[in-house]
Parts: structure tokens; sequence; C-alpha cells
């Protein structure tokens, strides 16, 4: 019997791993990954710090653990280099040739990094693993001053995280404001103000130019009509966005495009070869690299695999951003790339931020300050999606 081969060990391949083993108990498994195989939740990385948390107490489970789990063999310190989409079989660094009955890509995204001059570019940290985290936990011990180049969730969580830490942190991002590619701009503006009234210094629409690095700290370069002041800080994190894993995919033929496309059942082009997660990019929604799609992919996905007909369909999926000095709750709109108008309300009881499609109706809202914490509130809202805005009175 030919086994399911899980390329990915982290939340998408593992989940998908548990998801299936709750039915199919006899089936050969195999999961291959580039780490040490480690069970671990990645949205903990930008809280541990201030959780007070090691990274070694991140860890849920080692890879032996996970492999007695899952009744499964798990190929550690390993990548795949080649898919044989034709004939069933994946090629391992090592040379290992490995047969598939199915093949799940639960690849993830690299991080986006700036191709900036200056001698300290290189020096740039980012953090998208475990072993990422651990390498910038060590070198930001005994550091004070850390620069985080980009406004995103990944920069916004990790400055909430370190000026909670005790750090002295500075946000560089080339958008007009914070979490711009979720937020209208109120709503960016508030959490702006949240962050410099806790010491976290915000420069919005200042594209960083270089990096230089001195003899004990780094100078961040800036447009000079923006801001003469020196920026020197002791480390760089980059935090400017993920690029969906699709190089293997792609020389393999499978279709790609920013992610590898795969249809309602999370079917890449080839019909053994499925993908999952922040590297899948699935029907209108395009790739959304959030944990609340990810677990509505692992279930269909794993129904699929045991030969059931179904497919993705996204529920309205709140993203509760941790950013603990200005609490957000976002809800995107449902259809990728969606057209909508904003509008914002802000009062002593925070910020309620509403997008309106070109039928008047509601199809995404933002929550800031106590709005966001209010689970009835928010529930009330996540209701009336889709209905027309002139019927709901509760939104104001």
């Amino acid at each position: 019997m030919r086994p399911l081969i899980v390329v990915g060990t982290g939340l998408a391949g593992y989940h998908l791993a548990k998801e299936w083993r709750k039915t199919e108990s006899s089936r050969p498994l195999i999961l291959i990954t580039q780490d040490q195989g480690e069970n671990y939740s990645k949205p903990m990385l930008s809280t541990g710090l201030s959780k007070k948390k090691s990274p070694e107490e991140l860890i849920m489970a080692t890879a032996t653990e996970m492999a007695n789990s899952l009744q499964a063999e798990i190929i550690t310190g390993s990548s795949v280099v080649q898919i044989d989409a034709e004939q069933q079989y994946v090629v391992l660094s090592e040379g290992t040739k490995l047969v598939y009955e199915n093949l799940v890509l639960a690849l993830g995204a690299d991080p986006m990094r700036l191709a900036l001059p200056g001698t300290g570019a290189a020096d740039i940290l980012v953090v998208n693993n475990l072993d990422d985290y651990r390498r910038f936990r060590r070198i930001i011990s005994g550091k004070k001053r850390i620069g985080i180049l980009g406004g995103g969730l990944i920069g916004c969580e990790f400055a909430n995280d370190l000026c909670l830490a005790g750090y002295e942190v500075a946000i560089y991002e080339a958008s007009a404001w914070l979490l711009s590619a979720l937020l209208p701009e109120q709503a960016g503006r508030c959490l702006e103000e949240q962050f410099k009234r806790n010491a976290i210094n915000v420069h919005c629409a200042a594209p960083v130019q270089s990096v230089e690095k001195k003899a004990d700290y780094y100078q961040i370069g800036l447009d000079s009509t923006l801001n003469d002041d020196p920026h020197e800080v002791d480390v760089v994190v980059g935090a400017t966005g993920l690029r969906p894993r699709i190089s293997l995919a792609n020389a393999a033929g499978l279709t790609v495009d920013r992610g590898i496309v795969v249809d309602q059942q999370l079917r890449t082009s080839n019909p053994a070869i499925y993908a999952v997660g922040d590297c899948a990019q699935v029907a209108s929604w395009g790739v959304l690299p959030f944990v609340m799609p990810l677990m509505q992919q692992v279930k269909v996905l794993s129904r699929t695999l045991l030969g059931e007909s179904q497919s993705v369909i996204y529920p309205d999926m709140p993203i509760v951003v941790k950013t603990s000095l200005c609490p957000l709750v976002i809800v995107p709109p449902a259809t990728f790339n969606a057209a909508i108008t904003w509008s914002v309300v802000q009062d002593d009881q925070g910020l309620l931020g509403t997008g309106i499609d070109e039928q008047c109706c509601l199809q995404a809202f933002v929550l800031a300050g106590s709005r966001a914490t209010d689970t009835v509130y928010k529930s009330r809202l996540l209701r009336q999606m889709r209905l027309p805005y002139s019927l709901l009175p509760s939104v104001q």
C-alpha cells in the first residue's frame, strides 16, 4: 500500500495528519521536514517574549512523540528536491526516492527580504520558524533598541511583544499607515497612536533606503526629505511579508500563481497532489496566510483524501491581531480583492470600521480598543454580514 506523503510539519502539515488519522488508521503516513519536526504553534512566536516563554517552552511535542501519536514516519533534516508527478514519487535531498499514493504540499511561505544596500543589510533578522526564533532570542539578549522593517501583521505583533518585554522599538513602514493591507486609514492611525503612547516609535510613509553596520549599532537610512535624524538601533528585524513557496510545485509542472493553485477540494492541477496552508492559492480567495482559513482547509482536505466530496467554503473568519496595546479584530471581505468602501466611527468605546460593497451590504469590519474585546458586539456584527447596511442599526 503506497503512503500518503505530507511535505512540511508546520501548523498545516501536522493538523492535516492529525485530522486524517482520526479516521484512517492503517494507511502508511510519511511526513518530511527540513527542520527537527517539533510541534509548536507558530503564532506564539510573536508573544513569547512578553509571556516569558523560552523557545523550548513553545514546543508541544518532539518529532519522535509526533511520530508515535500519528503512527507515522517523520523524516527530519531533509527536503524534497524533485517531484515526479507522472510516476508518483519524490526525491529527497540525500537522494532517497519515495513513492506515494497522494502527496500533500504543506510548504508554507518564506519571508520577503528587501533588496537594500548597506553593510548591515545581510544582518537583518527574519523570524519564520522556531530555529529563526531561537537565533532571534540569542541575538537580542542584552540589546535594547530594535528596529522593525514593516508595519504589517508580523511587524506590529513583534513590536507589541518587544515593547511589553522592555525593549525600545521603532517601526518603519513604507505605506501611509500600519496594517494598510487590512485596515482603513483611521483604524491604522488608531493603532499607531496607541503604539506611540507606549513609546513605540512609528515611522509611516518611510521606506527604508539602507542599513549600515557601525561599530556597535546599525543605522537605518531613510529618504533625507522625510527625516534627517539618525535612526540607530542594536538589532534590525525584517517583517515585510511572506511569499508562498511555489518553486518545487512549479518545477513539477503544477499550476502556480502567487501560490500553488488548487481547487475547492485543495487539489492541484495534478489529481494526486494537493496543497494546503500558506502555500495554497484556493479558488477566488487567493492566498490567506491566517490560522482560521488553514483549519478550514485541513478539515476539507482530510475528508477529500478519504474519498469524500467536500469543498472549502470559508465562514466569516475574524483575525485577532496580537497587539494588546491596541486590541484589534478584523473580519476581511470573503472574496479576494473585493471592492468595498470603509466607514469608521471612533468614540470612547474604541473604533468600529464597516466595509460596504457596491450593493450596500456589510462585507467586512474592524474593531479596535474595548470594542475588540466585546465578544457579544463582535458576534452581533458577524450575524449581520452580507445584510444591507441600512438594516443594521446596531453597527453604529
